[in-house]
């Protein structure tokens, strides 16, 4: 699959894929910043556009070395940019760590991905069939 890419900005990288088993490809910051300690944001621009497909959805994620290593992560956990989307691309990240993290132009941010999406049609129903977990909620399967 071919997905169009379009720099809204001189400073914007083309995403590439990191290695040739990499589900994710990376998205790199256009402008510095810092992410202040203990809940502070940045909102963090890649420059970017993306033409997804129809019945695709680009997902982005968080950066595992971000998380592990500094407590940073997406503030909205999974980004989702569905295929009708024509405007720049950007995440913002949030420090759940005691220090300060510093954002340079360049820097990789998030990782993102593009998928199929099946189409769904939802029909409302007056019952839905049983099964063996029924309405049973957290924990029910076990701790």
């Amino acid at each position: 699959m071919k997905v169009k890419v379009k720099k809204l900005h001189p400073a914007a990288v083309l995403p590439q894929h990191a290695t040739s088993g990499a589900a994710c490809f990376d998205l790199q910051a256009i402008e510095g910043g810092e992410v202040l300690a203990h809940g502070g944001t940045l909102a963090c621009r890649t420059g970017l556009a993306f033409e997804v497909p129809a019945g695709h959805v680009m997902l982005i994620y968080s950066r595992s070395g971000h998380g592990f290593k500094n407590s940073v992560r997406l503030v909205n956990s999974v980004g989702v940019i569905d295929s009708d989307y024509r405007g720049e691309v950007a995440v913002k990240l949030i420090n759940d760590s005691p220090l300060a993290f510093g954002v340079e132009a360049g820097d990789r941010i998030a990782q993102a991905m593009v998928i199929p999406v099946p189409s769904v049609e939802l029909i409302e129903a007056t019952d839905l069939e049983e099964t063996a977990r029924g309405a049973a909620g957290f924990g029910s399967t076990g701790s």
